[in-house]
C-alpha cells in the first residue's frame, strides 16, 4: 500500500490534494494546482 502526501495551498493553507509518495525523494514536493477556496491556481506544498 502506497503512502499519501498531503498538499497544502500556500495562500489559504487549505489541505485539498493528496498524491502518492515518490520513492527516493528527499525534498519537499511543490506543485501548481487549482485551489477551490482561493478560486485560482496557486503553489501547493507538501505538508508534514
Amino acid at each position: 500500500m502506497a503512502k499519501k502526501i498531503v498538499l497544502c495551498c500556500e495562500k489559504c493553507s487549505s489541505r485539498n490534494y493528496s498524491v502518492p509518495e515518490r520513492v527516493g525523494s528527499t525534498e519537499r514536493l511543490e506543485l501548481k494546482k487549482f485551489c477551490s477556496h482561493c478560486n485560482e491556481h496557486t503553489v501547493h506544498k507538501q505538508t508534514r
